[in-house]
This record gives C-alpha cells, sequence and structure tokens, in this order.
C-alpha cells in the first residue's frame, strides 16, 4: 500500500510539473510579445510630457582650508540643462537650482575644480543632463591680517558760521583680514558717510565702515564718531 501511494504521489508531482511547463511555454512568442509591448507602453506613458529647461545657477563654496582666501574666481555662473516633466520644470525658480563646490583640497595658486552632476542642488523629480562651463578656474592667497586706522568720512557743511572743530573715533585702530594683496594695498578704513548739512551743534553717532567689494573683513563693523562742531572764530 505505501509503495502504492509513492507511485501515486510522483505520478501527481510529475503531472503537475508537466502542465506548469506547458502553462509556461504554450504560446512563447506570443506571451515575449506581450512583455515587450508592455515594456513600450511604459516607455511610451513615462516620457509623456518630458522636456528639458536650461537655466543658469550661482556658484557657490564650502571647506575653504583655514589661510586661503579666494582672489579670482573666473566663473560665479554655470548654464544648467535639467530634464524631468514639464509640470515639474515649469515651477522651478533660478533661486531652486544652486551649485556648491567643495574646495577642502584647495591650495596656494590657481585652481581648476570640476563641477559634477552631484555638486547640482535641484529640486525632486528633475534630473541635470548638462553642466557649461563644466570646471571653473580658481585663484588662491594666503591670508593676511594688520591694523589700520579708521577715517571718518563727513558730508555736506554745517550751518552759516559754523565749522568742524573737531573728530574723534573710536576705536581709532581696526584689524583687518582678507587676502595678502588686499591687505597690503590698505592702509586706512573709512566711515560710511555722515552728513553734517545745516548742523550747528556737536553730535556723536554711530556709523559702519566701509571695506568696499574686495575680500577684506573685520570683526569690528561699527565705530563711535564724536564731531564737535562750533561757530568760527570761537
Amino acid at each position: 500500500d505505501n509503495q502504492k501511494e509513492d507511485i501515486e504521489e510522483v505520478r501527481y508531482k510529475g503531472n503537475t510539473a508537466m502542465k506548469m511547463k506547458r502553462l509556461l511555454f504554450e504560446n512563447l512568442t506570443l506571451k515575449i510579445a506581450a512583455i515587450v509591448f508592455a515594456v513600450i507602453l511604459w516607455i511610451f506613458v513615462a516620457s509623456r510630457g518630458q522636456t528639458e529647461v536650461a537655466m543658469d545657477a550661482l556658484i557657490e563654496h564650502t571647506g575653504i582650508p583655514k589661510g586661503l582666501e579666494i582672489t579670482r574666481h573666473v566663473s560665479k555662473s554655470a548654464s544648467i540643462v535639467l530634464r524631468g516633466h514639464e509640470t515639474v520644470l515649469k515651477n522651478i525658480r533660478k533661486g531652486d537650482v544652486r551649485i556648491n563646490i567643495d574646495l577642502s583640497r584647495a591650495k596656494k595658486g590657481e585652481m581648476t575644480f570640476q563641477i559634477r552632476n552631484d555638486d547640482v542642488r535641484v529640486p525632486y523629480a528633475a534630473t541635470v543632463t548638462k553642466i557649461e562651463p563644466s570646471s571653473v578656474k580658481i585663484v588662491f592667497e594666503e591670508t593676511a591680517a594688520k591694523d589700520v586706522v579708521v577715517r571718518t568720512v563727513i558730508t555736506g557743511s554745517p550751518a552759516n558760521d559754523y565749522t568742524v572743530k573737531s573728530v574723534t573715533v573710536k576705536p581709532a585702530m581696526v584689524l583687518i583680514e582678507g587676502s595678502k594683496s588686499d591687505v597690503r594695498r590698505i592702509n586706512h578704513i573709512k566711515t560710511e558717510p555722515i552728513d553734517i548739512t545745516g548742523l550747528s551743534e556737536s553730535f556723536q553717532q554711530e556709523t559702519g565702515l566701509d571695506l568696499g567689494d574686495s575680500s577684506l573683513r573685520s570683526k569690528t563693523t561699527r565705530v563711535d564718531v564724536n564731531i564737535i562742531i562750533g561757530r568760527k572764530g570761537k
């Protein structure tokens, strides 16, 4: 009896395997054609509405080594071509796309940094297809520091028969930092203009420092200016 049961079980398994084989390979050509058609249909549906758009993106930096300053940057922006669904791309604004270059390997002198797709920050569902230029050249200099005199900038004239008797500023000197070439050429720092038009009394005012557009910076950003105004001849 056990032998008969084993034989029946083998026959059942064999029949099942044959049925599965027939199901798998029966009309194989039609099944392959159906799969190919489904893939083509998926690609068609997925690609509908896909488009590309070009826009300029600002180049930003991170990881500048301590003791180095950027003195020349040939390209401050790059043209980026994005691909994605038109409904996604039409809502992207210029500020949504940025390029962030890691400068941690920077050294003194001129260096070239490649702009990779991973360096471009783009909104979800958009991909970068082109970057122009694909690299940027940046010149680095050593950082320098020194103390310089603060000079007060005064505009206008006091009231009739009045004149400026004296001007004092505190602190009288400030420490500036920046690239070696910029620091070397600076001997003083000017304040923001103070208008005294029509004034006949002395006054004290806090004002900012004008560091210009160079790489210069200072921990002291504001100073106190004391202007003494008195009658002429007294």
